[in-house]
């Protein structure tokens, strides 16, 4: 979380890329971006509103520090549109592996490099963890028994509604993972309110609450206060992230409804009511709760990308007025998760795999943890197979480890996956990466150094 972190202006010409497929050889080296001036989306006029959005800016996330932390619908929407969790363990075994080690040993940092600016109280952390550890931090994986999460040691928690139906059995899980690992996972849930309303089979009381589109309709203070109430409710379920708020469109570059909009899901795209957003955020903060912005740059099609390719055809200028509402809040929320649409007129690729993209909305704040959307989605795989639909579970190796060598080179910090059994392999994938070259050392390290820094920042590691 950063918590006075400038509001970074983006100024220059952002320049569209690949228009050819992923290679199929991605261990050599990383992808390097052929510009084509032929799709540059110029953004000047970003700064001006930019400076703005700082200026009135609430630093809300002084608020989730002060609070601190502590410690089924899988047909439902997971940030875009619908998932499902393959082959995740059915109960909640007690834990096998013991307690990570990394801050056994606490040592003199004063001479020590630190190259990436964490606190100087994470570096005994940081100097004790293996590159495994942290590819680990980098993977939010669907909820699994303690002990798996435990082995692994996984960054951060995906949670559904069927999880906290039995909540005082999530807590207790919940409560053992975070007593066991030296770095506490974030656990993440989509209480986006209305269709998406996670917290549904908490308490009759929480059976229904109000939409995106609802909210915007209110005042802001009572935004606010209704924020807050949910995140004290999660928070005392042992959440500690709502991966919210949607800042996609309400309408497409036609004028017409947009799918978000359809499911009453979107803020809208006015930057004049960034303030009623900002509400949002800091009520959920004072409940010390850490929101996520989603779906950069702006998810405008009519298609659920979950189950399919999604393509927009959103001209640049339209790109540029999404984006500008993200720019407003940047200084506010801290995290970002990417679309998985194909944006054809600035790109071949998936948002979520478009280096300049992801390098538009890391601008906006260097220290934005970008967050992947479910990488086991079907339009994902899709894409980097090369078909139209992806329908078999036995999805092939050598493309798996594509799609996760893309995420990495693309820029990506954090990768959501609904296959707990993925998950490790992803880790696997990413160590054998860091192990044959060093510039996918580097960006693990810079991606791990982000997500702790925002932890520490948010009370999560202390």
């Amino acid at each position: 979380m950063k918590f006075r972190t400038a509001v970074f202006i983006v100024s220059s010409a952002f320049c569209a890329v690949f228009a050819q497929p992923v290679p199929s050889a991605l261990d050599s080296a990383v992808m390097q971006v052929s510009p084509d001036t032929s799709q540059d989306i110029v953004l000047q006029d970003l700064s001006a509103m930019a400076a703005k959005a700082a200026a009135d800016s609430v630093t809300v996330n002084e608020s989730v520090a002060s609070t601190g932390t502590d410690a089924e619908s899988t047909a439902g929407t997971t940030s875009a549109g619908a998932v499902s969790a393959e082959s995740a363990p059915e109960s909640a075994a007690e834990p096998t592996a013991t307690a990570a080690t990394a801050t056994e040993s606490i040592q003199d940092t004063a001479a020590v490099p630190n190259p990436y600016d964490l606190p100087d109280a994470l570096m005994p952390l940081w100097n004790s963890m293996s590159i495994k550890q942290k590819a680990a931090q980098m993977v939010m994986v669907y909820m699994t028994p303690a002990s798996f999460m435990i082995e692994n040691e996984f960054g951060g928690i995906l949670v559904m509604r069927s999880h906290l139906k039995n909540l005082e059995k999530f807590k207790d899980v919940i409560s053992t993972i975070n007593d066991s690992l030296a770095i506490p996972p974030v656990v993440a849930v989509d209480q986006e309110g209305g269709r998406v309303n996670r917290i549904s089979s908490i308490s009759p009381q929480w059976a229904r609450t109000p939409s995106a589109k609802a909210m915007r309709k209110m005042e802001a203070d009572s935004i606010q206060q209704l924020a807050q109430q949910i995140g004290n409710v999660l928070k005392e379920a042992g959440i500690n992230m709502n991966l919210a708020p949607v800042l996609d469109p309400a309408k497409d570059s036609r004028g017409k409804r947009s799918f978000m909009e359809e499911s009453d899901r979107s803020w809208g795209e006015d930057t004049t009511n960034a303030y009623k957003v900002r509400a949002f955020v800091k009520g959920m903060a004072q409940s010390g709760i850490v929101c996520v912005s989603k779906h950069f740059p702006g998810y405008d099609s009519w298609t659920n990308s979950d189950h399919q390719i999604a393509i927009s055809t959103t001209p640049k200028k339209s790109i540029k007025k999404n984006v500008a509402f993200f720019n407003a809040l940047a200084a506010d929320i801290p995290i970002t998760m990417m679309s998985s649409v194909r944006f054809v007129r600035v790109s071949n690729r998936p948002a979520v795999f478009e280096p300049k993209i992801i390098s538009l909305a890391r601008r906006m704040s260097p220290e934005t943890v970008i967050l992947t959307d479910d990488l086991w989605g079907v339009s994902l795989r899709a894409w980097i197979s090369g078909t139209e639909r992806v329908t078999s579970k036995n999805y092939p190796s050598k493309d798996f480890k594509k799609l996760v060598q893309t995420a990495l080179t693309a820029g990506n910090d954090m990768f959501m996956i609904t296959y707990p059994q993925k998950a490790v392999e992803m880790v696997k994938i990413l160590t054998a990466m860091s192990n044959q070259n060093a510039k996918y050392k580097q960006r693990i390290e810079e991606s791990c150094a982000r997500i702790l820094k925002m932890k520490y920042r948010a009370g999560i590691l202390k």
